[in-house]
């Protein structure tokens, strides 16, 4: 380049030279003109010499030879200078060159070896574009060079596929060998270099549904065990207290009398209990398919008489206090008694866990109508509380914080709540203790 401006100013001086000699009569200056003519030869042949190296990188390009190399240690400078600032971009096109091959061969490992089958063909033509091992095995095809040639292996299928949006998932069956599998189907568009394509994706799902049913069934174990746990217990306590109470009267310890109305009370509670136990395991056998509860009008004094009865001789001895405040005594709720039951059992054992430690416990029942003068009934406690972060997962189905926990008590209340079109709600202050709300 160096080179070529100091031939383009010697030519300007030299026809400024010649034009003043020409002016001046000085015809001997004539002999300038074949210095310029010289001059712009040269200025030619650099030209034309340029043009021809970059039409020599075009070419390079254009066949995607890029392991030429241009000359720099001969020639002019500005020519060296130029073949060298080529070669840069050679080198920088085949280090690209070098790591799209290198993300082509790693993705094409990886689809090779995930087991989802996958399936990419253009939208226009139907030629495939990719197809896996895994989508081989599964379909069991060779090779598949155009989507349209599918419909003679395995009609039901493509015209399943044909079915499917631009961008859809769907379990579609798939027969192989005489046996039917369940097949997991994704399906996307993409746009490359103004050329539609279809992704289809493919996953087997028989092994993940029968893995999914079988951890569906222990979990339903784990819900009846739970539940039976929680009212057996309390019943257990009662039981015990009366049979303690009926060998101090068979030793003649105590009078009969005093004691008659409390037995007949506490077999009540068993009975009625028991039969809450019954309906519930029934209720919750076909929990998916109630459309109707056994709704009555429940009087909350009732059920907290209930509920007291039941759990006081297992407070008593864990020295928990239980207090009950019901400000108005005909109060009454349209509900399923038996499951409310249920679920006041579950939140008062999960407060009987929350004050373990604390030097006074306390558990409070308390029911009272809200501003929409709808029934409230809260269960309350001064325990630990709930940690701010997880108090938004306590009803999400098997989250636990307790180490034999399986998360299943809270989400079943809220559950039961939604089956009274109403719900439960959590107000909790670290340290302080714990309320949740019934809303009818």
């Amino acid at each position: 380049m160096n080179r070529l401006v100091i031939q383009i100013v010697l030519l300007i001086v030299n026809i400024c030279v010649l034009a003043w000699c020409i002016s001046n009569g000085i015809w001997y200056g004539l002999l300038l003109l074949l210095a310029v003519i010289y001059q712009c030869r040269q200025i030619i042949v650099i030209n034309m010499r340029c043009l021809q190296e970059f039409q020599d990188l075009v070419e390079t390009v254009r066949y995607r030879d890029f392991s030429r190399r241009f000359y720099t240690l001969k020639g002019p400078a500005d020519v060296r200078f130029m073949h060298q600032g080529f070669n840069e971009i050679c080198d920088v096109i085949t280090a690209i060159n070098r790591e799209k091959e290198m993300q082509h061969q790693y993705l094409q490992k990886i689809i090779e070896m995930v087991d989802t089958g996958i399936l990419s063909y253009r939208l226009d033509t139907g030629d495939v574009l990719w197809m896996n091992q895994s989508l081989k095995n599964l379909l069991d095809i060779p090779s598949l060079r155009n989507f349209n040639a599918l419909q003679r292996r395995n009609e039901s299928l493509f015209n399943s596929l044909l079915s499917l949006g631009n961008e859809f998932s769907t379990v579609i069956p798939v027969t192989h060998d005489n046996v039917q599998s369940k097949v997991l189907i994704a399906a996307g568009t993409f746009t490359m270099q103004d050329v539609q394509y279809r992704l289809l994706a493919f996953q087997n799902v028989n092994e993940a549904l029968d893995e999914a049913e079988s951890q569906a069934w222990q979990r339903l174990l784990n819900v009846m065990t739970h539940e039976l746990m929680n009212s057996v217990a309390p019943v257990a306590s009662l039981a015990g207290t009366l049979k303690n109470l009926l060998n101090r009267i068979k030793d003649k310890s105590v009078d009969p009398e005093n004691y008659i109305e409390d037995i007949e009370l506490g077999i009540d509670t068993i009975m009625r209990r028991s039969e809450g136990l019954l309906s519930f395991a029934e209720t919750y056998r076909n929990l998916s398919k109630i459309t109707e509860l056994n709704i009555s009008r429940v009087q909350v004094s009732s059920l907290f008489e209930h509920i007291s009865q039941l759990m006081l001789p297992s407070l008593t001895k864990k020295n928990i206090d239980l207090e009950v405040i019901l400000k108005d005594p005909l109060m009454d709720i349209n509900a399923d008694a038996s499951l409310v039951e249920q679920v006041m059992i579950n939140l008062i054992l999960n407060a009987v866990e929350a004050v373990k430690g604390k030097p006074a416990p306390h558990i409070i029942l308390s029911a009272a109508l809200n501003s929409g003068k709808r029934p409230i009934i809260k269960v309350s406690d001064n325990g630990a509380g709930i940690p701010v972060e997880i108090i938004d997962k306590i009803f999400i189905p098997f989250f636990s914080t307790r180490k034999n926990g399986n998360g299943i008590g809270l989400s079943l209340c809220k559950q039961i709540m939604m089956l009274h079109k109403g719900n439960i709600h959590v107000q909790s202050v670290p340290g302080e203790g714990t309320s949740f709300s019934l809303v009818f």
